[in-house]
């Protein structure tokens, strides 16, 4: 996460600095909207009947802002539309903070963006909640920018802030807007993992375990929530499953740490609380995931829970707030803050109160300095027990690391090696010639290939036995590797087949290597079980580059000829590439 996140928002912070200076100005589009419920008719041509028709036609009203139209009484679709200020830009986009649920944009008779999918009925399922930036063409100025709408949700029609302005100017309002967030969940994604840590060295883990498990879903519902994160991974739906994954699990984290604190009360409605929040963690998001239900339809379910969970649990720590430390007071005093931030953001998104940006990120921020003044108390006494574990700790990794370094070294040995003969196999053979391949390019030095294959080695297993056969091949991979050169590398392709790679060899060098071969073959004889085998020998074909092959990589396939002319010539014989 440390790594990540910089190397990701570098260039967006280099963009947000170079257009820091400018002068371009934002311009709220709050004014002159007007909506109309239903879905317009398709024209033959694709286009809504809608956008063709009069401006003052009387099925259009006004309405102050593009949301929620008065009389809905459960209706579905709704259409928004605006007349587009004059105004000189360089590369204008619309801004929009979020649509309720789906939306097509049109200017005039033209699509110029959409979210979402519309069917045949002009419904269709939701996609998640991201920010719009809507481009616009260079003549935009007096026409008509139509928002045709679907929503089965709470709330329909745009939401948030509507602005006209300059793409950089965006990008870097975006960032800014973002970067609070980004640290503060960073630093909650800290602190989670510092609770964990000393919920394994503590006695009373399961509070530690309840503070790391709020800390985490705090950061992950940041993260997910920052606009930011849509410029990093422009997958909407994924960002919302995550917000609501960890929206979702903070009651259960508040329910964890209360049911510790109040252990000899027995709380078993606190145990309750949590449980059934877990309980509705997974069954939303797992009903949301399978397609059953659409994950917007979890919210409102879950904001109502929430209400009734947050009024029992803090009843209950009115009522034994006396029996609370110190520490477990100022938890409990950050738990409210954030919880009451929650609520306000909780009234706007579902409107009922009007539109504002609401810190969430200083809630979580207030509940995670809690966390960090707890945690140097904490590492005061945990110090001592830390150092008696130091060394035992630092030897066991030293030795287990150890361990895995020779258990990787060993598997990657075997990984290359011929089971059989001891020389590289055929995966070696490929990656070897990938990287001699691009040397060869880069340099422009010569790369040769020698295929060896044994003359009627099928014959000879038929009649001494596949284990004398094995003695052979094993004999014959000796004898490779001890009389090409250092740099050359044996690899058995398999069977009874073996290539020899040969970077900085030319044609000719490799022919009198594997002359001066075929003549100390001649003179070996293979043993197996103290009787002398009959003699073998080979056939070999050579390809070089770059005297046969622009493309070092088809030195195999040429190699593999030469190797079948010299077969079909008689064997016993090395034939170069022609």
């Amino acid at each position: 996460m440390r790594r990540l996140l910089p190397s990701l928002l570098a260039p967006l912070l280099l963009a947000a600095l170079l257009v820091s200076s400018t002068n371009a100005m934002a311009l709220d589009l709050d004014e002159g909207w007007e909506y109309r419920w239903g879905d317009s008719p398709f024209l033959a041509e694709g286009t809504p009947a809608w956008v063709e028709e009069p401006k003052s036609e009387d099925a259009w009203h006004t309405i102050a802002y593009p949301a929620n139209p008065p009389d809905r009484d459960g209706r579905q679709n709704a259409w928004f539309r605006l007349t587009l200020p004059e105004g000189e830009w360089r590369d204008p986009v619309l801004y929009i903070d979020s649509v309720d649920l789906i939306t097509q944009a049109w200017l005039g008779d033209e699509l110029i963006y959409q979210h979402g999918h519309f069917d045949a009925r002009g419904a269709g399922r939701f996609e998640g909640w991201p920010w719009h930036m809507i481009s616009l063409p260079e003549e935009f100025a007096g026409k008509t920018l139509y928002f045709r709408v679907f929503s089965d949700y709470t709330a329909i029609g745009l939401w948030g802030e509507v602005k006209l302005m300059e793409r950089p100017e965006l990008l870097a309002d975006i960032l800014e807007r973002s970067a609070v967030d980004l640290v503060v969940s960073a630093f909650l994604m800290l602190l989670a993992l510092l609770a964990f840590v000393f919920a394994l060295v503590q006695a009373n883990r399961r509070s530690f375990i309840g503070i790391g498990l709020f800390a985490l879903a705090s950061s992950i519902m940041l993260l997910a929530e920052t606009q930011a994160s849509q410029l990093l991974l422009d997958m909407p739906l994924l960002w919302d499953y995550l917000a609501a994954a960890g929206y979702f699990t903070l009651p259960v984290a508040m329910g964890l740490m209360l049911e510790h604190w109040f252990a000899e009360q027995r709380p078993r409605l606190l145990r309750r609380i949590w449980q059934l929040h877990l309980g509705y963690v997974a069954g939303a998001i797992g009903l949301a995931i399978s397609g059953v239900i659409d994950l917007s339809i979890t919210f409102p379910l879950f904001d109502v829970l929430l209400m009734v969970s947050l009024i029992v649990m803090f009843t209950t720590i009115v009522m034994h707030l006396g029996m609370l430390n110190g520490e477990q007071r100022l938890i409990v005093l950050s738990y409210g803050l954030f919880a009451l931030v929650l609520l306000v953001d909780m009234a706007v998104a579902h409107g009922l109160l009007g539109w504002r940006q609401v810190p969430v990120n200083g809630g979580a921020l207030c509940f995670a300095l809690a966390i960090v003044l707890i945690s140097l108390w904490h590492y005061r006494q945990t110090q001592r027990e830390l150092q008696r574990l130091n060394h035992s700790l630092e030897q066991q990794v030293a030795e287990r690391t150890q361990a895995l370094e020779e258990m990787v070294m060993k598997l990657k040995a075997f990984s290359y090696e011929d089971a059989l003969t001891g020389v590289h196999n055929r995966r070696y053979f490929d990656e070897l010639l990938q990287h001699e391949a691009a040397l060869a390019r880069r340099n422009g030095t010569p790369l040769s290939l020698a295929m060896i294959d044994i003359d009627h080695f099928k014959r000879f297993n038929d009649l001494e036995g596949h284990e004398a056969g094995d003695t052979v091949l094993i004999g014959l991979g000796r004898l490779l590797t001890h009389h090409f050169r250092d740099s050359d590398e044996v690899c058995r392709m398999g069977g009874e087949e073996f290539v020899v790679v040969m970077p900085g060899a030319t044609a000719p060098m490799v022919e009198a290597r594997l002359a001066e071969l075929m003549e100390i073959l001649d003179r070996t004889r293979f043993r197996y079980r103290g009787r002398v085998l009959d003699p073998l020998t080979i056939s070999c074909g050579i390809a070089s580059y770059p005297e046969h092959a622009c493309e070092p990589l088809t030195l195999i396939g040429l190699a593999d000829k030469a190797l079948y002319s010299a077969k079909h010539r008689g064997r016993a014989r090395v034939e170069t590439y022609a």
